[in-house]
């Protein structure tokens, strides 16, 4: 699970509405620093929440969770959420999967998409910025992916451990 992948330019700090990221990805890598939670991610999305910014994400998943996915929720989303990120699951573990199609992405104001790419052990390889052509299929997967997840608390309260 990432929660931080290098955007460049500057957009997660420079956005002017909203960031809503689609996170399909069981892992991002492996392991988690000493700060995971307290650190940079959470100083972002409180800089971005004091300026009336929102910050949202689904992260697609299915039951049982990977350990390092499962300590990513334990240990980082509650403090992500306290620090003023919407939260969202669409656990397709008993459904098919409503965005199956869609890579990871970030939407930054409903214009710039930018879609990270994952090694096979899920190591960040950098990028991609679909043309403005493409806005509204990506706009299209954020409607689909809000309209069937639910609240990470929601969620956790039926299924975590």
């Amino acid at each position: 699970m990432s929660t931080s992948p290098a955007i460049p330019g500057g957009l997660l700090s420079e956005f002017g509405r909203e960031a809503f990221r689609l996170e399909i990805l069981g892992e991002h890598g492996s392991g988690w620093p000493a700060e995971y939670g307290t650190g940079p991610w959470c100083r972002v999305v409180r800089a971005a929440q004091e300026a009336g910014k929102r910050m949202y994400r689904v992260h697609v998943l299915t039951r049982p969770l990977c350990p390092c996915a499962e300590g990513g929720l334990v240990w980082g989303l509650v403090r992500y959420v306290a620090a003023g990120e919407e939260y969202y699951v669409l656990d397709v573990t008993e459904r098919e999967n409503p965005v199956r199609a869609a890579p990871d992405f970030w939407l930054f104001d409903d214009e710039t998409v930018a879609a990270p790419r994952y090694g096979a052990g899920g190591e960040y390889l950098g990028v991609d910025f679909p043309s403005g052509g493409r806005v509204p299929e990506f706009r299209a997967y954020r409607d689909t992916a809000m309209a069937h997840a639910v609240p990470f608390a929601e969620w956790w309260a039926k299924y975590g451990t």
